[in-house]
Parts: structure tokens; C-alpha cells; sequence
């Protein structure tokens, strides 16, 4: 992506340029922080979609509704069984993962 002028860095070169290119320690902390942080807000995005407040989806799955939001503020690691109870029994779909190399 090119900048749009001189003042403005796009996304990745904001990234580039305060926590170095990809592949340096500070720069994969950060792209992890951030694949943690996607996953609580396609949850929330999907929740809403579906109608459910927090504490419904929690009753679905049995957890509680500060657990949800956890997930959704990124306050809190979704386990993988976990997310598969979110996704399914709590919001009706399916989940699949992909590995790319």
C-alpha cells in the first residue's frame, strides 16, 4: 500500500516504522496481539448480527457473561474447544480453521 501523501503512513508502514518490519520480535508481538484481538471482535460482530446480548450467548454455552467479554475486549485468551462452543452452540455456525505455510 502506498502512502496516500507525505504526512500519512498507511497501516503497515505505521507498523514498520514503530515496531520494525515482519519478522522481528517486537513486529510478531504485535501481529499476534492483533489475530487475538480479530477474534474477539469477529465474536462480537457475529453476536450482534445474531441478536444475542453477552449474557445470552453465555447461558448458550455455559460460561458466564464477564467471560464473553473478556474474550471480546481481548482481556482473555479464547481456548480453542472454547471457541468452538462460541461459534457453534452459541451462534449457530461453524468453525474451521486453515493452516498456511
Amino acid at each position: 500500500m502506498k502512502a496516500r501523501n507525505n504526512n500519512t503512513l498507511t497501516l503497515d508502514q505505521f507498523k514498520d516504522k514503530h515496531y520494525g518490519k515482519v519478522g522481528t520480535k517486537k513486529r510478531d508481538e504485535l501481529e499476534e496481539g492483533y489475530e487475538n484481538f480479530k477474534i474477539g471482535a469477529l465474536i462480537h460482530e457475529a453476536r450482534i448480527e445474531k441478536g444475542l446480548t453477552q449474557e445470552e450467548l453465555a447461558a448458550k454455552i455455559g460460561t458466564s457473561k464477564s467471560y464473553i467479554s473478556k474474550i471480546e475486549n481481548n482481556i482473555k485468551e479464547v481456548r480453542l474447544s472454547t471457541l468452538k462452543k462460541i461459534i457453534e452452540l452459541g451462534l449457530g455456525g461453524h468453525l474451521e480453521l486453515s493452516i498456511k505455510l
